[in-house]
């Protein structure tokens, strides 16, 4: 009802309204924005109980702030009313604005709800506008509506008042005070959220960053001072594979400062045979064994792992090469394999490895139902060449034609027997036996006869050229491979090879002397290993036996 001091009251109740929404947006957390939110609607609204009820990220929605009762407060703060239960209500009573009043006469069929209430029984009302122990009056707090999108914005929770100090139902007045107050306490707590989440974030942040700042240093650490050598080079651009860092160990390994490594890439540092195998390794990921070079110019074998690392999501990216010495490795291995394939006594090559390297050299007959194209692809092609570990490739004239269905690695017809040498060059196989070497193990032990082996290795291979094979068969047993020689030049060597062996030798402090028996064969494509060493085996005995016994000469 108008009265003359009703706008003095108006104004005090202005000024309480105004005093709480400062104290409001002035806490400093959600928790306490909420609890001056209830406190508020008590100090300067005029009701004696007020219940914030917050939405939850589920939906349903929280008791998070009760004030005016503090045994009421114990009962339901923290409890929980489902969205479904709270949709109900605000959708039923009569609507005051944004407000929603359920009269104790309709409130009945809420009382089975799971909403959290206090609300007790009392006498009817007196009078028309008294309020009732089980009325309930809700305000409804929304997020500010965004630009064009409507008059209000997300729920985000429900202020609940009950029992106004006058005992009367609030007037327009009061109604627009309570509405204008859920307004500003909505604004409040979503801007407490906000403060909130950042406060979380901000945190989160920190923390990743004390995890980042504690990771970069536990790296740097584990790089540094990594017993293996470590690298980190570029990725992309102009300067790929430039190295960036460098470790300690990997400085000692090579002998140089890492001033100088930044310098390099690993292919400048790589031996120039293992170039490839650097470019075949992924960068991604990939794992090679090669030669890095030191700065004296010596070598070192090492075991090379890379990974790529990435500066942030979409930042550069580099290359994380690890760097295992693996020399005494690398040493065991190549020592292992010259044992397989070498003499113990003599170091030559020893059985298996003569067979393998001749086997190498020998081509296979083409397999063909026409003769005459294989005749003429014998003698169109020339004899192949050979690298220093015996291995051949096709060494082929200008302008000779590629047959199909045949093998292209074919060699030039072996000299054959008679007295005419016709100029023919072939696969020589000089098969060596020892005369009187049982006599010198007999006579002087086989420390004597080990002696006379050894000198005898080192002979022939002295003599021989360079990419000829001399190995040991067995026993008092050698073989020579050469390459490219006509029959007078195999019987030359041979001649050679003889006047080398019967030279005295100095075993167990005296001189002793051997002769030697030589059997010269010829490798034919499509023969065997064992083929070609048995035809120069029956020559051996062909020539000795020819021999006057005088002539083997023995120490």
């Amino acid at each position: 009802m108008e009265t003359e001091s009703e706008p003095y009251v108006r104004l005090a109740s202005l000024r309480q309204l105004h005093q709480a929404m400062a104290e409001t947006n002035a806490a400093r957390s959600l928790a306490e924005t909420l609890q001056t939110v209830a406190d508020g609607v008590v100090t300067a609204l005029g009701y004696e109980l007020a219940c914030v009820n917050l939405v939850r990220p589920d939906g349903d929605l929280v008791v998070a702030a009760f004030s005016g009762n503090p045994a009421a407060e114990a009962l339901i703060t923290g409890r929980v009313g489902s969205r479904e239960s709270w949709e109900r209500r605000l959708n039923m009573g009569e609507t005051w604005g944004d407000l929603v009043f359920i009269p104790h006469t309709e409130g009945w069929i809420l009382d089975d709800d799971d909403v959290p209430q206090w609300y007790t029984d009392g006498p009817a009302p007196r009078f028309e506008d008294e309020w009732h122990p089980s009325d309930r009056l809700f305000a409804p707090m929304y997020t500010p509506a965004p630009p064009g999108g409507g008059t209000c914005g997300e729920l985000i929770g429900v202020l609940s008042v009950d029992r106004p100090r006058n005992g009367r139902r609030p007037g327009a007045w009061g109604r627009e005070a309570l509405q204008m107050y859920a307004f500003q306490a909505a604004i409040a707590i979503s801007n407490a959220r906000l403060r909130a989440n950042m406060q979380r974030a901000l945190v989160r942040l920190e923390r990743e960053q004390q995890a980042l700042r504690a990771s970069e240093e536990s790296f740097r650490q584990a790089f540094e001072y990594a017993p293996s050598g470590m690298a980190i080079a570029e990725m992309g651009g102009d300067q790929h594979g430039r190295i960036l860092r460098t470790n300690d160990a990997l400085c000692r390994l090579l002998g140089r400062p890492a001033s100088a490594m930044r310098r390099y890439s690993f292919s400048d540092l790589v031996h120039p045979e293992d170039i490839g195998t650097l470019l075949r390794t992924s960068a991604e990921g990939g794992r090679a064994e090669l030669r890095l070079g030191r700065r004296d110019g010596t070598y070192v074998w090492v075991s090379l792992r890379n990974s790529v690392v990435a500066d942030a999501a979409d930042g550069p990216r580099f290359l994380l090469t690890h760097v295992e010495d693996i020399e005494e490795r690398k040493r065991r291995e190549l020592q292992l394999a010259h044992r397989a394939s070498h003499d113990s006594l003599t170091g030559l090559p020893n059985s298996a490895e003569l067979r393998s390297r001749l086997s190498a050299r020998i081509c296979q007959r083409p397999q063909s139902t026409h003769p005459a194209a294989a005749d003429a692809m014998d003698q169109s092609y020339g004899h192949p060449a050979f690298d220093a570990n015996g291995h051949g490739f096709d060494y082929r004239p200008a302008g000779a034609e590629s047959y199909d269905g045949y093998d292209h690695h074919v060699h030039t017809a072996a000299p054959e027997d008679g007295t005419r040498d016709d100029g023919a060059k072939g696969l020589a196989v000089l098969f060596c036996d020892l005369d009187g070497f049982k006599s010198i193990n007999d006579r002087f032990g086989h420390n004597a006869g080990d002696a006379v082996l050894i000198e005898v290795a080192r002979r022939l291979s002295r003599a021989v050229r360079d990419g000829d094979t001399v190995a040991r068969l067995g026993g008092d047993e050698f073989v020579i491979l050469a390459d490219g020689l006509g029959r007078a030049d195999a019987a030359d060597l041979a001649v050679r090879l003889r006047n080398e062996i019967i030279q005295p030798i100095r075993a167990e402090g005296r001189a002793v002397r051997v002769g030697a028996s030589f059997g010269i064969g010829w490798a034919h494509c499509g023969m065997t290993a064992d083929e070609v060493l048995k035809s120069a085996d029956e020559r051996m005995y062909v020539e000795k036996r020819s021999r006057p016994r005088q002539h083997r000469r023995a120490g």
